[in-house]
């Protein structure tokens, strides 16, 4: 799997703590649950094993039943090293899947449970899971999914009218693309079996609310902008449910939390 690289080199920006939700933003009664490494997180007796918030990704009359929810664990990091470019040097994509299974599935893994297939996308076989990693300045996301493949990338707003150019004529736009269009082909090919070789012809969809088709059946997108104005996109084979989780930094406990702004037309 090669993601796309346009020509301007991404660079990295600073990002600013996506604030977490205030009380009664959890699951179920209750308000916020954390979540930590003594066990998976689970709703209070009785309650749903997703909220209604969580679902506002399927589209009507689109949503594939029975399907498990998508967790995706979003890592604020204060203190992420630099090197003497100014970049943020992130942590492997393993250790990041590593650390989001211990802390919002309970499950302390080793990287031998780690493993990818042939178009590099990252299972682990023990929980039955699919996973996808992406960071940007001073954010990681973290998808896991026990029913679809999926991917997921980070992108930051700044201007790059070069790259933005060259793949909107990619994508066979009369205008330059958005930093928005560029997440989503890049969850894309996370969560696929395209590469930038065979990624022309491929159309991503107009921004809207909900998981979105493409031109690269069967995956859909979903587009959202967190808090400090990254970009984030979900891609995945099916309509799922999504649960959303938070950490003010590593080692923290996670809490579920909204669902961050999604975008719109």
């Amino acid at each position: 799997m090669t993601a796309i690289r346009p020509p301007e080199a991404a660079r990295t920006s600073e990002g600013r703590p996506w604030a977490a939700p205030g009380p009664g933003a959890g699951c179920g009664p209750g308000g916020v649950r954390p979540a930590g490494p003594g066990g998976p997180p689970h709703p209070p007796p009785g309650a749903p094993a997703t909220r209604p918030a969580d679902a506002p990704y399927q589209r009507p009359g689109a949503a594939s039943a029975g399907l498990r929810p998508i967790d995706c664990l979003i890592t604020h990091h204060p203190r992420v090293p630099r090197d003497r470019m100014g970049r943020a040097l992130h942590g492997s994509g393993r250790s990041l899947i590593l650390e989001a299974l211990a802390t919002v599935h309970g499950r302390r893994l080793t990287p031998r449970h780690l493993t990818r297939d042939e178009h590099l996308r990252w299972r682990v076989p023990a929980l039955g899971l699919h996973a996808s990693v992406s960071h940007c300045g001073t954010l990681s996301a973290v998808a896991l999914s026990p029913d679809t493949p999926v991917g997921v990338d980070l992108q930051d707003e700044r201007d790059r009218p070069g790259a933005m150019t060259w793949l909107g004529t990619l994508l066979g736009l009369d205008e330059p693309a958005t930093i928005g269009d560029f997440a989503a082909c890049e969850a894309l090919i996370k969560v696929s079996h395209l590469t930038k070789e065979t990624f022309t012809g491929v159309r991503v969809p107009a921004p809207a609310p909900g998981w979105r088709p493409t031109g690269a059946h069967p995956y859909l997108v979903c587009s959202l902008i967190l808090g400090d104005g990254t970009h984030l996109a979900l891609a995945a084979g099916a309509a799922a449910p999504v649960r959303w989780w938070h950490r003010p930094r590593p080692g923290a406990r996670a809490a579920r939390s909204h669902p961050p702004n999604q975008e719109r037309a």
